[in-house]
């Protein structure tokens, strides 16, 4: 006879639980297969990628430190490169990502209102890049800023915020639902009739750039603070000093900061301690699993949809709206300085 207490809701039996050990080397193992099959298969592009970078990024750093007393083999470094070779291997999953929350966000809909009264086409044509540069640096803005104050999606980006040092490479750890950051722009522009090539563009250069923005050097730009975002403008966003959490949202122009009360550029001092608060996990395997350890076994997943498919629609129902609350939330809170609850 079957002991009840050993089937789950789900249907399916309670297995004991792998030690510790066995998670940690089957993680390393995934991780170095990641990194194998993206070098193998896309002929050792982030390999090339890297090096370059490495090439004309690490001597400004030598040469320009913002801290002198950092190594280029800091600590963490060895996981921060094997999110750099895996990026074309995960990128497919952050483009799949994009496409979903691209299609939720609803930024779509409103592009398609704008292209039905054919506002882009009044535009005039050598003017259009500039206003979809500005248009794309908008949205982009408020999705960062939901990334950050909605819990459920401060998940994923905390991957990005939990290294301790800042410098070209650090700028790789991202989580591929990260990449969905630019998703709402790109739909929005698109659908409301600029060109995808510029669309396209404008998401390939935020990502350059934002590789740049890390790099440990000493420059600050003081002229150009409140023009463009600078390193120091990105360094702020990622202290992890209270005072400036939830601010320099911009990816381009900190305008958006300073109309929404969230630019943070104090003129006496520096960052100087990064990361999170959370414990986010160390290993590369354990943090892209993290923001979803607690929906349960992936595997189990196919068998839940097709044994509960409504309880599966409710839940994905309430996860979707319990979103949208903290977007509103976000969006409409007191203007100025903010730290969420949820990461004290």
């Amino acid at each position: 006879m079957i002991d009840p207490s050993s089937i789950g809701d789900d249907g399916l039996p309670i297995m004991p639980a792998p030690p510790a050990w066995y998670w940690m080397l089957l993680g390393r193992i995934v991780v170095l297969s990641i990194v194998g099959f993206s070098l193998w298969y896309y002929q050792f592009e982030s390999l090339i990628t890297t090096i370059i970078l490495f090439i004309l990024v690490v001597p400004m750093e030598k040469i320009f430190p913002r801290h002198k007393g950092q190594k280029v083999r800091r600590p963490k470094w060895r996981l921060d490169v094997a999110y750099a070779l895996s990026a074309p291997f995960l990128n497919v999953f952050g483009l799949i990502f994009a496409v979903i929350i691209g299609f939720f966000s609803f930024t779509w809909v409103l592009g398609l209102i704008i292209g039905y009264f054919g506002l882009v086409d009044m535009i005039p044509s050598s003017m259009q890049p500039l206003v979809a540069f500005v248009l794309f640096d908008f949205v982009g803005y408020w999705a960062h800023r939901w990334y950050h104050e909605v819990p459920e999606l401060w998940k994923f980006h905390a991957i990005h915020h939990s290294p301790e040092h800042m410098d070209w490479i650090s700028g790789f750890r991202i989580h591929p639902m990260d990449f969905a950051l630019i998703a709402p722009g790109f739909f929005f522009l698109v659908f409301a009739g600029f060109s995808p090539e510029t669309s396209g563009v404008l998401a390939v250069l935020q990502i350059i750039t934002g590789l740049f923005l890390h790099a440990n050097v000493s420059w600050r730009f003081r002229p150009l603070h409140r023009l463009i975002q600078t390193p120091e403008f990105h360094h702020w966003h990622h202290a992890n000093e209270k005072e400036a959490h939830c601010s320099n949202y911009s990816g381009f122009l900190p305008l958006w900061d300073i109309i929404f009360g969230t630019y943070y550029m104090p003129h006496d001092k520096r960052p100087q301690v990064y990361g999170v608060d959370e414990d986010v996990p160390k290993e590369m395997m354990a943090q892209l699993t993290y923001p979803i350890r607690d929906w349960g076994n992936p595997m189990t997943w196919p068998w839940k949809i097709i044994r509960h498919p409504f309880r599966t629609f409710g839940s994905c129902w309430r996860f979707y709206m319990q979103v949208l609350r903290g977007v509103k939330h976000s969006t409409f809170r007191r203007r100025g300085p903010y730290y969420p609850p949820f990461r004290d």
